[in-house]
């Protein structure tokens, strides 16, 4: 053959291959508002930057009449490309090609461009839409996933991962998206869950639709499983698209600068959000759009644990990860789902080089049966866990309240804040008020005349004494009290300075965190 016919018939054999799954699969994934898999990836990348490989690739399969089937790329789509002008890796299962479920050299696809990312350096992004285990292939599918656990695990804290959920992920193939960093989920499109309606039907008798089950909006405000919710996949693109501009592209490098600007101060002043009533709520997410360039922030895990904010913003053109509570759901309280978020939040940044800046409002940890049987002493210990080991600069501003083990959990100097900063508004105490004045004068209360009038005079003497940031600056556990209009400013200057920050932390294979 000359070179002409063996192009040719190159370009025959990449027209069959490219096909998929088929135009009738095609219709069929379409008809349901899903996209194809390589115009996923398309709607991903820069233009014209995606190169695949393995486009060849057949299955392993020879049991129950597989080794007459033929399935272009064994059902998976793997390459490099350009996000934002940088490199990335890319996979994406095409749900056309046999559901896109997972045999032996699909996972080899897989793995391969896994390996790829870790070796160079960059992200890796995995667009899952799969039946899950390929039946027919047997302990090798099983071996697949191992596989890629295994690599999601080597490359955790080296380079970001990303999970893209655009169709169903069931049984074993959920684990590799709980392994990476940030999972995207769209609604009426994704679904993810270990075993599925009809397991659980036969099983327990208990009948429950896909959606309900682990639809995305499950996944968001229910079980956290899912970092971002879009309404479509175009909408999702576009969150993959703004997270990149934040997040350093592997844990050797800071995130890309960009140029500075000043915080929407019309429609965000700071001096204006928070009420003189201590008991008041307020929107936390408005102080840290008052202080971020261009007021801009991209919350993460939006709906999930709406106690406590947690995303990335820019001061001075730097990536900065914000972690507050929220005074608009339940006080901002520390509980069991509030301190997991946070603290798998302050383990990332720790490890991709993001300074980490904390806004404090709480009255401590949620108390109740429920939290305590749910584990909250061992779920609030992550977040104590988290802070402690963090190495990167760590600047905390405490706004108002801040109660008992919330006070030391979120970031206090004892934890090892690099500053630590009060606004006037500040109370920094074991317990509220009402309940220690309850407790410390309990006798001269009940002895009174009239218990309620010396209840009330106790408050105010205990607020009085403690209801101000000035016992904590008294002993240096404040480095200062600071007007809310000094906050970003100062916020700038201590990230500045302490951008070189070198701590050595004790010699040891690992820690052991309260898992």
């Amino acid at each position: 053959m000359s070179l002409k016919d063996k192009s040719n018939d190159l370009r025959a054999r990449m027209r069959n291959a490219l096909k998929g799954g088929g135009d009738k699969a095609i219709q069929k994934q379409k008809a349901v508002g899903k996209l194809t898999a390589r115009e996923r990836i398309e709607a991903i990348v820069d233009p014209k930057t995606f190169y695949e490989y393995d486009l060849f690739v057949e299955h392993a399969g020879k049991d129950f009449d597989m080794d007459k089937k033929y399935l272009p790329g064994d059902g998976v789509i793997t390459g490099t490309g350009m996000l934002s002008g940088h490199p990335i890796c890319i996979y994406a299962q095409d749900f056309t090609v046999a559901g896109g479920s997972l045999g032996w050299m699909h996972a080899k696809k897989i793995t391969k461009i896994m390996d790829h990312a870790l070796k160079l350096k960059v992200p890796l992004i995995g667009i899952n839409d799969s039946g899950g285990a390929r039946i027919q292939e047997g302990v090798n599918s099983l071996a697949g996933y191992g596989e890629i656990f295994f690599r999601n695990t080597l490359a955790s804290g080296v380079i970001p991962q990303i999970s893209v959920i655009l169709g169903p992920c069931a049984g074993g193939a959920v684990y590799s998206p709980a392994l990476t960093d940030f999972v995207f989920v769209v609604d009426k499109i994704s679904k993810m869950f270990i075993t599925g309606p009809e397991v659980i039907k036969t099983v327990l008798g208990e009948e429950i639709s896909m959606e309900d089950l682990g639809g995305a909006k499950v996944h968001c405000e229910i079980t956290g499983n899912a970092h971002f919710y879009a309404k479509s996949e175009q909408e999702c693109f576009s969150q993959i698209k703004k997270l990149a501009g934040f997040i350093p592209w592997n844990n050797t490098r800071k995130a890309e600068k960009f140029p500075k600007k000043r915080p929407k101060t019309k429609l965000y002043n700071i001096e204006n959000i928070i009420s003189e009533d201590p008991r008041e709520p307020y929107d936390v997410r408005d102080v840290i759009k008052a202080i971020t360039d261009d007021s801009d922030f991209l919350e993460i895990m939006e709906l999930f644990a709406q106690n406590i904010v947690i995303g990335f913003g820019r001061m001075n053109g730097e990536t900065v990860g914000f972690v507050a509570n929220q005074p608009l759901v339940l006080a901002g309280v520390l509980d069991v789902d509030s301190s997991d978020k946070a603290a798998r939040f302050i383990r990332y940044c720790d490890a991709f080089n993001i300074p980490l800046v904390t806004l404090v409002d709480l009255p401590g940890y949620l108390p109740g049966v429920d939290q305590e049987h749910a584990g909250v002493i061992r779920h609030g210990a992550k977040i104590l866990y988290a802070y402690s080991e963090a190495t990167v600069p760590k600047i905390t501003v405490i706004l108002r309240k801040a109660y008992g083990g919330g006070y030391i959990a979120m970031c206090s100097h004892h934890l090892r804040a690099d500053f630590v900063f009060a606004w006037p508004t500040a109370e920094i105490a074991v317990m509220g008020p009402e309940g220690a004045a309850n407790i410390i004068f309990r006798k001269e209360i009940a002895a009174a005349e009239d218990p309620e009038k010396v209840r009330q005079q106790k408050i105010k003497e205990y607020k009085d004494k403690f209801a101000n940031p000035y016992v904590a600056a008294a002993y240096g556990y404040i480095d200062a009290v600071i007007e809310p209009k000094e906050t970003r400013n100062l916020l700038i200057h201590a990230l500045e300075i302490s951008s070189e920050k070198d701590v050595k932390l004790p010699a040891k294979k690992h820690g052991i965190p309260p898992f």
